[in-house]
């Protein structure tokens, strides 16, 4: 019977694929809109939301919505319910330990969640106030 050999892959090929899976990561972050008692409630989110790492000077760009309208659109949030909606971001460093949630919009009212701490696995649930 023949010796089956693993190939060996070099170490300079190794570490090249490590740069690009992680240049892949992605971030998705489950936000949550607290129940309002008002009919007729509107809700949007910006193309100019990141999440950032002042620390690193470092910000994950959004790359994909679920569930809530980019402006200029509205989505309409339907009262006595929480409303839930999905982002995601580009990959945050390795280094990061903590980040924030930020909506940079020439307005009020932008969302802006402070000091999430990072986790293993880079998906995040949190409520918008």
């Amino acid at each position: 019977m023949p010796t089956i050999t693993k190939p060996e892959i070099v170490q300079e090929v190794l570490q090249s694929l490590q740069t690009k899976i992680e240049e892949e990561k992605q971030v998705i972050v489950h936000c949550c809109f607290p129940a309002t008692f008002f009919e007729g409630s509107l809700i949007r989110i910006w193309n100019s939301t990141y999440l950032i790492d002042d620390r690193l000077a470092h910000r994950s760009a959004l790359i994909h919505h679920e569930n809530i309208s980019v402006f200029p659109y509205w989505t309409e949030v339907p009262p006595f319910r929480d409303f839930w909606f999905t982002l995601v971001f580009s990959g945050l460093p390795k280094e990061c330990t903590t980040f924030d949630l930020q909506e940079i919009i020439p307005e009020e009212g932008g969302f802006h969640v402070k000091n999430i701490k990072r986790n293993g696995s880079d998906v995040y649930r949190v409520k918008l106030i």
